[in-house]
């Protein structure tokens, strides 16, 4: 297939594909998956090999958020049953990142609902990192805790921060469609606040949501203009009690697409599954595995993910392996400063979103266990 032999030498060069070409890939059908898979396969391995990084959640702070972000069961208004709690101190936030650290995780990522933290809560937050490094030597610490003010991104990184995440979720056209206390353009500052600091940036999407596949392509082509290291891809879990409690569009096959499509666009960055894979991709999980170098372990902020040891033995199973915190993540070239994000091309038409799945609530299990609870975590 052309589109495929092209879309692989661009990858092994790290050259930017054109629009046309991302949006071809969520076009192929259901017959020509396994293809897109393999190609985008070759692509993974010239630069993450067969290694596979685990990333664990810590949700330092559950629920009652004031944003009204409409895919969230933490939002405004939520009416979805989830835990809720206020901040975690130190210690408990360490045994909890402890539980992912023994579990194999590389790196810990610590969580907080609401729209951005205050300096108290920077502080909070940087007495957690200290306790985590004390006690796992060689683990990362990501912080998201979301839109920052002048100054925390360094006193994150000042802290022992590796890394910030922020992620984009969709288009900057139909961002004010999922959410209208914030804009797309906060988030795009919080990712640069948090690189001029010298952190790691990390910033991906949420698929699911009702977009089109131009909305794909739109904040994909944005994330690799804004160049971050890692790239979480999420799928929507629609939660009852959220605005989009209803939007079942996915199907195995085409998250899978979208997986190989981000590969293309971000060739040799950390791309990591993420929130939703149990619920959508399903039996499909371990084809992931060959476009992904990354994902996160065990449960997620307010849902369950599968049991960490089925993640584990699914690594195993597949051929892959767990890398270890002596192995560094990214390829040599992108820790230069110097490398630059390849230019953007312009917008393209709308492409129409696929046909809703059929309802499937018995995969949205929300969290119960874990950081917030007297239950052990899932790790």
């Amino acid at each position: 297939m052309d589109l495929l032999n092209t879309l692989v030498d661009k990858g092994l060069r790290r050259e930017l594909p054109t629009r046309e070409e991302a949006l071809a890939v969520l076009a192929t059908s259901d017959d020509e998956l396994l293809d897109v898979v393999a190609a985008a396969g070759k692509v993974r391995r010239q630069w993450f090999g067969r290694r596979v990084k685990l990333n664990y959640l810590v949700n330092l702070k559950s629920g009652l958020c004031p944003e009204d972000c409409s895919y969230c069961s933490q939002r405004l208004g939520s009416k979805a049953e989830i835990l809720k709690y206020t901040w975690l101190k130190p210690d408990d936030a360490s045994k909890a990142a402890a539980a992912g650290v023994a579990g194999g995780a590389k790196r810990v990522c610590l969580v907080a609902s609401g729209r951005g933290p205050t300096d108290k809560d920077v502080d909070r937050v940087s007495e957690t990192i200290s306790a985590i490094k004390e006690q796992n030597e060689g683990v990362e610490v990501c912080a998201c805790l979301g839109l920052l003010s002048d100054g925390q991104a360094d006193r994150l990184r000042a802290a022992g921060a590796d890394a910030y995440n922020h992620n984009l979720n969709t288009s900057e056209a139909t961002y004010g469609d999922i959410c209208t206390t914030h804009d797309f353009s906060d988030r795009v500052s919080t990712v640069q606040q948090a690189q001029a600091a010298g952190m790691s940036a990390c910033s991906g999407l949420i698929a699911g949501m009702g977009e089109t596949d131009a909305d794909l392509v739109d904040v994909v082509f944005a994330l690799r203009e804004l160049d971050p290291d890692s790239v979480p891809v999420n799928f929507l879990i629609p939660f009852e009690g959220t605005p989009l409690a209803k939007e079942w569009n996915l199907t195995p096959q085409r998250a899978l697409r979208i997986l190989a499509m981000v590969r293309f666009v971000c060739p040799d960055v950390e791309v990591r599954l993420a929130g939703g894979r149990e619920v959508h991709l399903r039996s499909l999980q371990p084809l992931a595995l060959h476009l992904v170098n990354s994902i996160f372990l065990g449960d997620y902020l307010t849902s369950e993910g599968q049991a960490g040891k089925e993640d584990l033995a699914m690594i195993a199973d597949a051929g892959f392996e767990v890398e270890g915190t002596d192995t560094t993540t990214l390829p040599e070239h992108r820790t230069d400063a110097a490398v630059q994000a390849a230019p953007v091309p312009a917008a393209d038409a709308a492409v129409p979103a696929p046909p809703s799945e059929e309802t499937r609530r018995d995969l949205v299990s929300v969290r119960r266990r874990g950081a917030g609870t007297e239950l052990p975590p899932n790790a």
